[in-house]
């Protein structure tokens, strides 16, 4: 059954994928070339590098802050620890009752 052709069954019949019913096309060239004789990674290096940059640069402000925020917040408990486990750090400490560790009566 060619293209166009009624088809009693089923209607109009366009023919197979790719080929709906109309006349070839004339005067197109294409031109291919095989898989294995292109260079798939041709230029990858460098794009990776700047796709890289460009995306990394679009993401600076969401990442860098709460992790340089982490951080300070994070060297200021250390050193504050660092204080308080020291002996000028435990002289100028509030004084706690130190029952359980005296001897005292333990709550709980």
């Amino acid at each position: 059954m060619a293209g166009g052709e009624l088809d009693p069954k089923h209607g109009h019949y366009l023919g197979p994928w790719g080929n709906f019913g109309s006349q070839t096309q004339k005067g197109i060239i294409t031109y291919a070339l095989s898989a294995n004789r292109q260079k798939p990674f041709a230029g990858a290096t460098r794009s990776a590098v700047f796709n890289t940059y460009r995306r990394s640069k679009a993401q600076f402000l969401y990442v860098v802050p709460p992790f340089a925020a982490a951080y300070l917040l994070m060297n200021w408990a250390i050193e504050k620890n660092e204080f308080y486990n020291s002996k000028e750090g435990r002289m100028t400490a509030p004084e706690e009752s130190d029952d359980a560790t005296q001897g005292g009566p333990v709550r709980g």
